[in-house]
């Protein structure tokens, strides 16, 4: 019988999400010891931080990526420039972006400015610090992850990303997990937050 293992983790700033090694890059080998077939479900890019799912269970995989189920992923987004009530709107409403060489409109979405900056790890190296430009965060929850769409989608209202946390799938938050930090969780628990069927 397989023994299925359930890990969440807090991916580093600068870091690929898998185990197999590229181009000199740090990857999740690195920081986290985990049997040889467990690997992440989905990915975060080298440049964004925050919650990834490792396991060795395939049937999460689907449960959890496929387009069919809509899974809320919320992140928090650290942008260049004082983002206004109207590119909030429009992120929210839906922009287009590419994919994959097309134009791709993406779905509606929440979006928020944070009133005050919210409690984040102290990333290596620090974002670049100017202080005549603001650098405002937004929590934004999509139930759709295209590649880098979250870039993508601040970039096409004007508005760079200085920093990107995930923070958030479903019900599976990353509570005090540092990064570099990873936390074993039973099967019942996960598929309960993930609110996925066993």
């Amino acid at each position: 019988m397989n023994h299925f293992r359930y890990f969440i983790i807090y991916k580093p700033f600068q870091t690929l999400s898998q185990f197999t090694s590229q181009d000199n890059k740090h990857t999740l080998k690195d920081f986290f010891s985990v049997p040889s077939d467990v690997y992440s479900v989905g990915r975060l890019d080298f440049d964004s931080e925050g919650l990834l799912i490792l396991t060795n269970d395939n049937s999460l995989n689907h449960k959890l990526l496929h387009p069919n189920f809509s899974h809320a992923r919320e992140y928090w987004v650290q942008v260049d420039g004082a983002i206004t009530e109207a590119a909030i709107e429009q992120l929210q409403r839906g922009v287009d972006i590419a994919i994959a060489g097309k134009i791709y409109r993406t779905k509606k979405c929440k979006a928020e400015i944070f009133s005050k900056e919210p409690k984040t790890p102290d990333r290596q190296p620090p974002i670049r610090f100017r202080k005549e430009i603001p650098a405002p965060w937004i929590k934004i929850i999509l139930t759709e992850g295209k590649n880098r769409q979250v870039r993508k989608m601040f970039a096409a209202v004007g508005f760079p990303v200085l920093r990107l946390i995930r923070v958030r799938i479903e019900n599976t938050i990353l509570n005090n997990l540092q990064p570099g930090e990873m936390r074993e969780i039973p099967k019942a628990e996960i598929f309960r937050k993930l609110n996925i069927k066993m």
